[in-house]
């Protein structure tokens, strides 16, 4: 959403969820392979739905990740949260990219539910596409408030980091995970403290959304409901899962149980949120099938969470985690992050 010239040193993708902070180096060599990754968790109530509610805490919180992971401190910030808007617009078929950057600024304001002056808007663009009225240029844009931006930015600059670009998580969840050749567009869906969603094909993304209700928010019911801190809530979830009868599993059958309920609860909630995506974007016109999908974030590492979460939408799902070359298993935290330390798309 804003770039600067790409030098030689390396860029780090820093992606900030709700629930944690994660970084990620890459290298691409016909694939995207993680170099090194951290993660570490984010106080709760420093990032609400993927805004800086306290951009002086989230400050503090990125100088001591950066300092004890020894990071290189140039990043690429992604950022997601529901109020950012994004919108398919179609274009005259424009050659000259200044034209066509024009074009959007001409045509954006009409889209957008939000002052132009209050907004940072970018463009990404899809390609020529057949529609009723004739060939088209189709673009996806994105508009986030100023003040949103403003104040993560702010945040990274108070660490001691230098932001070379900031860009929508979404594309950087794209960009991260291979694509299934010669499929239908793809569904992409990132749980952990906010759940993204997107839609992809070969050309680009198509749609994206942000909505709550991710394992945060699990977390925090089965914590509320059996009095848990969410540190206990989240290590619960993970011992219980959704594959194992609910008697064979090990510990208080009572607490167990609520665990299992709030997983069958949580995995409802999403399957809500991805089935309503999925149905707006449907809607839209000149709208691909979507045959399949990849799920990223921590909720992969939940025994049966994938297979549940396939069962309910009727779609083949499949976990999607990136080779890491130090051979560590990671749990999909690192996916955006390792997006964002790209730019084009592997």
């Amino acid at each position: 959403m804003s770039r600067r010239k790409q030098r030689t040193s390396t860029v780090v993708g820093l992606d900030l969820d709700p629930s944690h902070i994660a970084a990620a180096e890459v290298a691409v060599n016909g694939t995207l392979i993680v170099k090194r990754s951290a993660v570490a968790p984010l106080r709760s109530g420093i990032l609400r739905d993927g805004e800086a509610a306290d951009p002086a805490a989230l400050a503090e919180a990125l100088r001591e990740f950066f300092t004890e992971h020894d990071l290189p401190t140039r990043v690429r910030l992604g950022i997601a949260n529901q109020r950012i808007v994004v919108r398919s617009l179609d274009l005259p078929v424009l050659a000259d990219a200044a034209e066509l950057e024009a074009a959007v600024q001409r045509e954006a304001p009409d889209q957008i539910p939000m002052p132009m002056d209050e907004a940072v808007v970018d463009f990404q663009e899809i390609g020529t596409v057949d529609t009723p009225t004739g060939k088209r240029t189709r673009v996806l844009v994105v508009a986030v408030r100023r003040e949103m931006v403003e104040r993560l930015h702010g945040a990274c600059d108070a660490a001691g980091l230098h932001v070379e670009g900031i860009d929508l998580s979404a594309f950087a969840l794209v960009r991260a995970l291979p694509r299934t050749a010669g499929a239908g567009a793809t569904l992409y869906v990132n749980v952990s403290g906010l759940v993204n969603v997107a839609v992809a094909n070969d050309a680009g993304c198509l749609f994206t959304r942000a909505a709550a209700g991710g394992l945060d928010t699990i977390a925090a019911t089965l914590a509320a409901r059996r009095g848990l801190t969410l540190e206990h809530a989240r290590q619960w979830i993970g011992h219980v899962g959704l594959q194992a009868p609910v008697d064979t599993v090990e510990g208080d059958p009572e607490l167990v149980a609520a665990v299992r309920t709030a997983l069958e609860d949580g995995v409802h909630q999403l399957v809500d949120t991805v089935r309503n995506s999925l149905n707006f974007y449907r809607m839209q016109e000149s709208a691909e099938s979507v045959d399949h999908g990849l799920l990223t974030g921590p909720v992969v590492s939940i025994p049966g969470f994938v297979a549940r979460l396939a069962e309910q939408l009727q779609l083949p799902v499949e976990p999607a985690l990136l080779p890491v070359a130090d051979g560590s298993d990671p749990d999909g935290s690192i996916t955006v992050a390792a997006g964002l330390a790209v730019e084009q798309r592997v």
